[in-house]
């Protein structure tokens, strides 16, 4: 197996196992110790902050090492062995196959750079105008690298598709609280060599890590993340889709009267809110949120950052205003994959960017924003428009200016690692804490005192300074049983917040039976 620049070139690490990890069900798994957590403690989601993702896109021609690379996983990490792990493909074809890893790996196999980037990349700026049902990322749940397989079009020839087969539909090894893992593609597609669909089982020259799907994936460039399965087990030719909770639960823009899960039921079998293609995008890395220059009007700032598109759709330009929108500058930009567009006209990565703004143009405005344009003249818009599962947020991305001691401040939206930013700053004075009152009526218990209660008939947990008795919650948790002993008897604010919505936030309150006295956290 080969790819254009080899995995120790990619600057791979993978420390001991974090400490994080400890007494969840991946505790075997070795993670970079940089990465941004954003569901607590379990289940692993995570992305890198700006200054990885754009110091390595610099470094390594546009690709992101496999430890700097986000991470979507809805559960524990199945535990799958190269030597026995087996591919079935069956359904409506005519010769059924299994094939072991070995027989895979000795098929002509290909290596693609590709960037893949989550639904809810961005997602953290929706949740700051109203909460989504989905946890918050920021704008680096995005990566690009070289992935290496059987491309999807040569399996299903080997195994000869029967007339009325309209999905191609998948199903990974992990086991989740509302079943395996599955979704579907259209059979027409995949059937297409210029579509680059893989059955990979390589990343950046090397076999896949664990978070990365090890030992096979799914690979579709230009989609979203969501659909490209990891711990691939099955693939199904039929004339139906994918009957998974995961395909039609998730991975959908719903119009945004929907609100909640009961306004949505109507909603998740109409094919066309479905995410297959994913939609232009950018953001800016560099200046970081809150890094400040001197006010210098001989000098510049060098801008920099990505954008993307779905369908292999090439981006044309890229630009920033100083004004609000009434001028733009264009940025100079190159495609981020150490080769060029596949097939000629299918452009699978992030094009990267870069400009020069004067420190004095910059001094005499309030904010820069940032859009991209591609070659179908499609553009982000100005503004968010909110979603239920607050998927595929793709505005103007705006850095406000601020002036302090004679240097110039940058302001991100949001920013992961300090938990600010002018769009998190705006939601807490929308938002002002109102339980003062309320707490000082409930009853008092000690950090130690909760820590007893960490068994599933006898289960306390404390979220932001209160006391919660979910022994009989647990049972019927929609997450499982797991995701709440994890943190039975402990702190569990980072873990629910990250995940949770308003309509949970809402109804946990009558599972509270007091407060916690002096610091929560044990």
């Amino acid at each position: 197996m080969e790819a254009e620049i080899a995995g120790n070139q990619l600057g791979q690490f993978y420390g001991p196992v974090d400490k994080r990890d400890k007494g969840t069900p991946d505790s075997w798994v070795s993670r970079h110790p940089e990465l941004i957590r954003l569901t607590g403690r379990h289940p692993f989601n995570c992305e890198p902050t700006p200054k990885l993702l754009e110091e390595a896109a610099s470094r390594f021609q546009g690709l992101t090492p496999s430890s700097l690379h986000y991470v979507r996983n809805h559960g524990p990490v199945p535990k799958l062995s190269w030597d026995t792990h087996k591919l079935e493909i069956g359904g409506m074809v005519k010769n059924p196959i299994e094939l072991s890893m070995a027989e895979l790996q000795k098929l002509p196999t290909c290596s693609i750079p590709v960037t893949l980037n989550c639904a809810g990349n961005r997602r953290k700026e929706q949740n700051m105008i109203k909460k989504s049902k989905g946890f918050s990322w920021g704008p680096c749940a995005v990566s690009t690298a070289v992935w290496s397989g059987v491309l999807l079009s040569d399996l299903l020839k080997l195994c000869g598709p029967l007339e009325g087969a309209q999905w191609v539909n998948f199903e990974g090894s992990d086991e989740l609280p509302q079943g395996k893992y599955g979704t579907s593609l259209d059979i027409n597609y995949a059937m297409s060599n210029v579509n680059d669909v893989l059955i990979a089982f390589g990343m950046n020259g090397e076999l896949l890590s664990p978070d990365h799907g090890f030992p096979i994936r799914v690979l579709i460039p230009g989609f979203i993340g969501g659909r490209m399965v990891k711990w691939l087990k099955k693939i199904e030719v039929s004339s139906k889709e994918s009957d998974s909770y995961y395909h039609y639960r998730d991975n959908r823009v719903l119009p945004p009267p929907v609100v909640d899960s009961v306004t949505a039921e109507e909603w998740w079998t109409k094919p066309e809110y479905i995410i297959n293609d994913r939609n232009i995008n950018s953001a800016i890395l560099y200046p970081r949120h809150d890094q400040s220059f001197p006010i210098d009007p001989d000098k510049s700032i060098n801008f920099k950052g990505y954008a993307y598109n779905g369908s292999g759709q090439k981006i044309i330009r890229v630009e920033l205003s100083l004004d609000g929108g009434n001028s733009w500058k264009m940025a100079n930009f190159k495609y981020g994959s150490p080769k060029g567009p596949r097939h000629g006209t299918k452009y699978w990565c992030w094009f990267l960017w870069t400009i020069k703004i004067p420190i004095k143009e910059i001094a005499s405005s309030s904010e820069v924003c940032l859009r991209a344009w591609d070659c179908c003249q499609n553009t982000q818009p100005s503004q968010p428009t909110w979603n239920y599962l607050g998927m595929m947020n793709n505005p103007w991305y705006r850095v406000k200016f601020h002036q302090r001691d004679g240097e110039i401040v940058m302001e991100h939206p949001t920013d992961m690692l300090t938990g600010k930013g002018w769009m998190v700053r705006d939601y807490q004075e929308r938002n002002k804490p109102k339980e003062e009152a309320v707490k000082s009526s409930l009853k008092s218990f000690t950090a130690a005192e909760v820590a007893k209660h960490n068994k599933e008939d006898d289960c306390w947990v404390i979220i932001s300074g209160k006391v919660y008795d979910l022994s009989k919650f647990i049972k019927v948790h929609p997450g499982g049983k797991k995701a709440i002993l994890i943190v039975a008897g402990q702190d569990a604010t980072e873990d629910f917040e990250a995940i949770h919505g308003d309509g949970p936030k809402a109804s946990k309150e009558k599972y509270c039976i007091g407060v916690v006295s002096g610091k929560a956290n044990l």
